[in-house]
């Protein structure tokens, strides 16, 4: 229970920081930010200071800001600003400063992601022994034994490979961690097991690396953030790919049910390798909100860059009713994911 609150807080702080990525860059050119929201409504309290308005809300799940000008809703209420108030106006300003207001979220997920990765190295990663795969028809799928299990009282594969070639025709305790909880599993080693599977069958995994360095931490840091936008790019086109010639979304994907199954058993490895998750979510976020699709970052980026080529705006309206109409296909999205992790995880 508590490393699911912990990942819960850790997601909402990476989606608030997507959104102080934008309120900075707003602040930085001067334009008017109404509110910034901690969860979505309804509203718990909310307190104005100057002229943005920072409320809390009710469902805790990220958070938002309102950048005065920025959405075709806004337009009757600004219609008859004048030319002092239009310069705090977000769809008054040049091309340039709208694309950087749009991309400074992305940029603050790519900071957290990189500076998580760090503190990571800076912490390290206690040894640890996992289940990377099991056998049909073994001893370990015969106990219960899942990849993913982390066998606990080894710190190496070779020390774990001695005990149970040690144990051979002997009843065996595995303990493990598996998700935050703890198991443990009876099993009988075979003394003659089929070639290339071992006496258990399992295949095994091993992590953990010692603490790095400041400075050699945030260089490290930051090449495998890089590495893991590049990635990332790569396996998204792959998806879409897919998508498009098969109609069908990836089994990998998983949504925020999902993710949290996900960092229960990486937590329960440490901190330290709950930070490394987080970070590849941060930039992973990072990624999604440049894909040019309606409703995402990339999307208006999209519409900014076809508006400075034809030299005149789209129509507010064209461009709200198409970013709404990417809004609930992204929320059928996210609906048809959740649904399959309730199955899968649950």
């Amino acid at each position: 229970m508590l490393i699911t609150i912990i990942v819960i807080i850790g997601l909402s702080v990476l989606i608030v920081g997507h959104e102080l990525g934008h309120f900075a860059a707003a602040k930085l050119f001067g334009l008017r930010v109404d509110e910034f929201g901690f969860g979505f409504p309804p509203r718990i309290a909310a307190k104005k200071w100057g002229e943005t308005e920072y409320s809390i809300n009710w469902l805790p799940f990220g958070g938002f800001v309102k950048i005065a000008g920025e959405n075709p809703e806004s337009d009757k209420e600004h219609a008859t600003s004048n030319m002092g108030e239009r310069k705090h106006l977000f769809h008054y300003q040049p091309a340039w400063k709208r694309v950087v207001v749009l991309v400074a979220g992305v940029a603050a997920n790519f900071l957290l992601g990189w500076w998580l990765l760090a503190a990571t190295l800076m912490m390290g990663t206690s040894p640890a022994v996992i289940v990377a795969g099991v056998s049909p028809n073994s001893p370990a799928e015969a106990a219960g034994l899942r990849a993913g299990d982390v066998i606990r009282g080894f710190k190496t594969t070779e020390e774990f490979v001695a005990f149970v070639g040690a144990n051979r025709g002997t009843e065996v305790a595995i303990h493990t961690v598996r998700g935050s909880g703890e198991e443990t599993f009876t099993l009988t080693p075979r003394v003659d097991p089929p070639a290339g599977e071992g006496a258990l069958g399992v295949q095994l995994a091993e992590t953990g690396a010692p603490p790095q360095g400041f400075f050699s931490a945030l260089w490290e840091g930051l090449k495998s953030a890089v590495y893991v936008i590049g990635f990332t790019f790569q396996a998204l086109g792959e998806l879409l790919r897919n998508l498009f010639s098969q109609g069908r979304v990836s089994a990998d994907i998983v949504g925020p049910l999902g993710i949290v199954a996900v960092a229960q058993r990486t937590g329960s490895l440490g901190i330290a390798y709950l930070f490394e998750l987080l970070s590849l979510i941060s930039l992973n976020l990072a990624v999604i909100n440049l894909i040019p699709f309606p409703a995402l970052d990339g999307g208006r980026v999209l519409f900014t860059a076809i508006e400075k080529i034809k030299g005149s705006p789209i129509p507010r309206h064209i461009e709200g009713m198409v970013n709404g109409v990417g809004f609930v296909l992204l929320l059928a999205l996210m609906v048809l994911v959740t649904v399959r992790d309730v199955v899968r995880w649950f």
